[in-house]
């Protein structure tokens, strides 16, 4: 069955083109044009991945992802017509899989939908991979910690930093060593 993209933007030119792009290409596309019904959707369609507009009528898109990671960890790729490097960024650590600027090629969005669709179902894959010291859970897949069965609250940082230290016990790691391997570099 074809993968089902959500389409969460104000702009009903912009998501008629899109959603006629991606059928085109083997997608099966929803739209919503207000960051509650977007979130709405993705409670009751369970998409395979959203595009989501950061400047939306009802609320920013940064607070919509929050409230999508709070109950769902379907891959978002955000889309803004601020080309601002901080909006990117910040996106990003709050749980974007990816970013795309405005104004766009379709192509470029198809493909990053396509790459973050493939990232998804090679995790999928993968056997669940839970790293355990003493009382301490670690839970890479769905980004959770627990002690004693008890969930910790920890900032995204924290908890990139706490599985690069499990991943590595035993090993002595400079202060560099571990910043790069929170940031990914």
């Amino acid at each position: 069955m074809a993968d089902q993209v959500l389409i969460v933007d104000d702009d009903r030119r912009l998501s008629a083109m899109l959603a006629e792009y991606l059928t085109g290409n083997g997608f099966r596309v929803r739209a919503a044009e207000t960051a509650c019904a977007g979130i709405a959707e993705i409670a009751r369609l369970s998409p395979d991945a959203v595009v989501l507009d950061v400047m939306l009528p009802d609320m920013d898109g940064f607070e919509a992802l929050k409230r999508i990671r709070a109950n769902s960890d379907v891959p978002v790729l955000m889309l803004t017509a601020r080309g601002d490097e901080t909006d990117r960024i910040v996106g990003l650590e709050i749980g974007a899989d990816d970013y795309l600027p405005k104004p766009f090629n379709p192509r470029e969005l198809l493909a990053r939908l396509k790459a973050i669709l493939r990232r998804r179902n090679a995790g999928a894959n993968a056997s669940p991979r839970i790293l355990r010291f003493g009382r301490l859970e670690i839970d890479p897949s769905s980004r959770s910690a627990r002690v004693d069965g008890r969930d910790c609250s920890m900032t995204s940082y924290q908890f990139d930093l706490l599985v690069a230290l499990a991943e590595n016990a035993g090993r002595t790691l400079s202060r560099e060593q571990l910043m790069d391997m929170v940031k990914g570099e």
